[in-house]
């Protein structure tokens, strides 16, 4: 027996060098692997608290993915659907009127902005009439927003001019201008601003589609990469918003740096509103209604002729 012992220690001290060699060589070969596969995707969001809400898990490494890691980029919902016209990043925010614009990219089927009932507003400092509203120069927060598709679809072709979806309540107020489309949480503050609320968009769609989601804005990502990167990220974009539900505080006190100087209780009412069970994943009823939305839009010839690319369910 102690014979036995002996050589079993024996071979043990002779091979183990190679062993460890051999150990590490492996796990150095698993390490370069994992590092081939893992892909930086380029990330566009807007400055707005619904947007940091969805992405809090991602952007601060809580939700991992062993796909990706990401960089984001944070501009203007404008100037991000402009951007997108020559695709230049991997996963970018936009407005749901933009994808008409942009063949190189694919919506995600989460992280999109739905009105449950409600959506953008027109304000002015005292009640109009449609026939009123019409003959007044209206302040657009982009020529490529969905708001700004969505009201001429009520109300028709109209005059306008466009500006910072945050400078809107502040151009009416003072007069700069008569009337103004207003989006993102200024839907709540327009009292506070001083203004009254003379159309509701939102209110208008739901009860014209019988009930749709407002389709408002979305996460498309590059075409190019393939349907099967796409479903991966918009997965790890979907566990991105349900650990920002499930971490409501956590994920508010993140948001907040997004607040514009609006207080905590009207921003966590917005995010509510926005970041609700269709932006977890739009399901049938968010992606018929932005096949809804294009369909008006080229009956009206508002939209060119496109084809919708959607990421498989």
């Amino acid at each position: 027996m102690s014979f036995s012992y002996a050589s079993i220690v024996f071979i043990t001290s002779n091979d183990f060098g190679y062993i460890l060699k051999k150990q590490l060589n492996q796990v150095l070969v698993f390490i370069t692997t994992v590092q081939q596969t893992v892909m930086e995707i380029s990330v566009g969001h807007t400055p707005d608290s619904d947007d940091a809400f969805m992405f809090y898990g991602m952007f601060t490494d809580k939700v991992l993915s062993p796909d990706f890691t990401v960089s984001h980029v944070i501009e203007d919902i404008e100037k991000l659907n402009r951007k997108a016209i020559d695709p230049q990043l991997d996963v970018t925010a936009v407005s749901v009127h933009a994808c008409a614009y942009i063949p190189g990219y694919t919506i995600l089927r989460s992280g999109g902005s739905f009105g449950i009932g409600y959506g953008p507003i027109v304000t002015a400092k005292q009640q109009m009439s449609i026939d009123e509203i019409k003959k007044c120069k209206i302040a657009i927060p982009g020529k490529m927003t969905s708001a700004f598709l969505l009201l001429q679809l009520m109300i028709g072709k109209f005059d306008y001019v466009e500006m910072n979806f945050s400078d809107i309540p502040k151009a009416v107020k003072s007069g700069e201008v008569d009337v103004g489309l207003v989006i993102h949480e200024t839907q709540l503050s327009y009292e506070q601003e001083g203004n009254v609320k003379i159309l509701d968009v939102g209110e208008w769609w739901d009860k014209t589609t019988n009930g749709l989601p407002v389709p408002l804005g979305i996460n498309v990502m590059r075409t190019d990469l393939g349907m099967d990167i796409i479903c991966k990220f918009d997965k790890h974009l979907q566990t991105s918003i349900e650990f920002g539900l499930e971490h409501m505080d956590d994920a508010l006190d993140y948001a907040m740096q997004y607040s514009r100087g609006k207080p905590r209780d009207l921003i966590e009412k917005f995010v509510k509103m926005y970041v609700n069970e269709v932006t977890v994943n739009m399901g049938d009823s968010g992606e018929e209604s932005i096949r809804k939305l294009f369909e008006m839009a080229k009956n009206k010839n508002l939209v060119p002729d496109f084809e919708i690319s959607i990421a498989t369910k």
